[in-house]
């Protein structure tokens, strides 16, 4: 059983191998005859069903020769015992390549991001030197605190007349409805018209204007919104489809690589001869 089972892992690795040799050959970026990625994937897929199924074929052949037995159920027995072998060998291998390249993967990623770091680092400390150099404590006090000072001052603009707000008062409260807008998908009908008030003092409209804009704004969101949903529905449907498709392509090999086992063991199995009416293996 594991000698036909190693068997067909080395003929299905074998000829795999040829396959990749003459599909290589069929490239030709000189010519630019070279064929289209669809028509390089059924190739590729045919050639590896073929090549797994007649090396399934060979050890299940392998294995009821080798057992010696004449019973047809033993042969059949033997290559199925092949048959689950070798695709938990495949698997085995197929992780192991997978493991190796995210490690690889893994490993370039996290040296380019430590280059990164340092680079980064050196640059942010040779840029603090120059600011450490160039500005004194009572400046960075100054500026620290104005800026505080202004984002207190948008904080604060609250519910009062919009005419007498500050600009980053206006746009902190628009701010603070439009996050409203998207949290809770549409805006009561007074913070329509606190919002359609403040763009108007923002943006020197009329209120119509502004009530205009505002209503035209809520339409574009609304419709990015349903846009939004509708592409996640269809990259959902077609991940489903995807999963489909492959779970019932996986069964599909595997029976096929079941019955090619299966005949490779039979026709393996000794035959029975009788001879002078004792009865001998042949």
């Amino acid at each position: 059983m594991f000698a036909g089972a190693v068997v067909a892992v080395t003929i299905g690795l074998m000829l795999n191998a040829l396959g990749a040799g003459v599909g290589a050959t069929t490239v030709d970026a000189t010519a630019r005859d070279t064929p289209s990625a669809s028509s390089f994937g059924i190739g590729a897929a045919i050639w590896l069903l073929v090549s797994n199924l007649i090396g399934l074929a060979v050890g299940g052949y392998i294995a009821a020769r080798l057992s010696g037995t004449a019973d047809h159920t033993d042969g059949t027995l033997h290559g199925l015992a092949v048959w689950g072998t070798t695709f938990l060998i495949s698997v085995v291998l197929l992780g192991n390549l997978v493991a190796g390249i995210a490690s690889t993967a893994t490993s370039g990623v996290s040296s380019l991001v430590g280059g990164a770091a340092q680079g980064a680092g050196s640059a942010a400390s040779a840029v603090g030197q120059q600011v450490a150099n160039r500005t004194d404590t009572g400046t960075l006090q100054s500026a620290t605190q104005g800026l505080v000072d202004r984002v207190q001052g948008a904080l604060a603009g609250g519910s009062g007349n919009p005419a007498s707000m500050t600009s980053d008062q206006r746009k902190a409260e628009m701010g603070t409805l439009v996050t409203r807008r998207v949290t809770e998908g549409q805006l009561s009908q007074p913070d329509r018209e606190r919002m359609s008030q403040l763009v108007a003092a923002e943006y020197s409209l009329s209120p119509q204007d502004a009530q205009a804009r505002v209503q035209a704004a809520e339409q574009q969101a609304t419709q990015a919104a349903r846009q939004a949903e509708e592409s996640a529905r269809r990259a959902a449907d077609a991940a489903a489809s995807g999963t489909s498709m492959a779970a019932f392509a996986v069964f599909g090999t595997m029976l096929l690589g079941a019955i090619a086992t299966i005949l490779g063991a039979r026709r393996g199995t000794r035959d029975t001869l009788l001879v002078r009416g004792s009865r001998t293996v042949g």
